[in-house]
């Protein structure tokens, strides 16, 4: 098991897989981190969708304000990862 998965990791898995609707997904997240960190949690999203569309660094580094090093590290997950990003884009371009 690696360092991210233990117990309280489990248990806010299990958390996020009990809310039901966007409002509590929102309501938890604004709860849970700071409102910074929710923008640079939808930042590193944006930057996944934009790799996923192949747009190249340096437009989604000024699309984001991410840095060059974090886009470089989304696009290794993205592509090497355990395939969260994948799976979440497949079912974003289903439900579209």
């Amino acid at each position: 098991m690696s360092d991210w998965e233990n117990e309280s990791t489990e248990a806010l898995i299990e958390c996020l897989l009990s809310l039901k609707n966007r409002s509590e997904m929102k309501r938890f997240l604004r709860d849970l981190l700071t409102e910074q960190e929710i923008v640079e949690f939808g930042k590193r999203w944006k930057a996944a969708n934009l790799l996923d569309q192949n747009v190249p660094y340096t437009e989604i580094e000024a699309q984001t304000g991410l840095s060059s090093a974090t886009v470089a590290r989304i696009s290794k997950w993205l592509k090497r990862g355990m395939g969260g990003y994948k799976l979440a884009l497949a079912r974003k371009h289903k439900q579209n």
